[in-house]
């Protein structure tokens, strides 16, 4: 037999001195670039005060803005003749234009159809069909609302008889 290592030893055989020294080396190689790229930027009360100075510069320059926009009038396109109105003169304009306006009364509020029964189909001699109230085939208002108003109920007609039909 040959002579092999067992598997054990070779599990556990020890890294040169060398790949050890490599994986140091690339910790402090990465250590130093975040230093680099961190270390100078200041991280004092004063670089925050003046962050927040110049956001709240910047709010209030915005608020001064929008404040102008909605209190003076402006041309948004010229060529198309729109103009910006002030919000004031504006709110003025939809009252008056409004109040010209007759108020139209609401329509009718749409309830569900009552089901209305099937149309009587010829019957043939010695055969019946009997009646399913509230429930057409052909009737896709049958097949709306799972229960009618109570107006519709109200309004519904009695079932036909069930009896079978005579002949004379």
């Amino acid at each position: 037999m040959a002579d092999t290592q067992s598997a054990p030893s070779i599990a556990y055989s020890r890294a040169p001195f060398s790949t050890w020294l490599g994986v140091v080396c690339l910790f402090v190689l990465f250590g130093l670039i975040v230093l680099a790229i961190i270390g100078p930027s200041p991280r004092t009360s004063d670089y925050e005060e003046t962050r927040g100075k110049k956001r709240i510069e910047q709010l209030k320059t915005l608020r001064e803005e929008t404040q102008k926009d909605l209190t003076t009038y402006a041309w948004v396109d010229k060529n198309k003749g729109v103009a910006r109105i002030p919000i004031d003169r504006a709110m003025e304009l939809a009252v008056a234009e409004l109040a010209q306006k007759k108020p139209a009364p609401a329509g009718p509020i749409a309830t569900p159809a009552a089901a209305s029964p099937a149309p009587a189909a010829p019957q043939q001699q010695g055969t019946t069909q009997p009646a399913q109230p509230g429930a057409s085939a052909g009737s896709p208002a049958g097949q709306g609302a799972a229960s009618p108003s109570p107006a519709a109920q109200q309004s519904t007609p009695a079932p036909a008889s069930l009896a079978p039909a005579t002949t004379p």
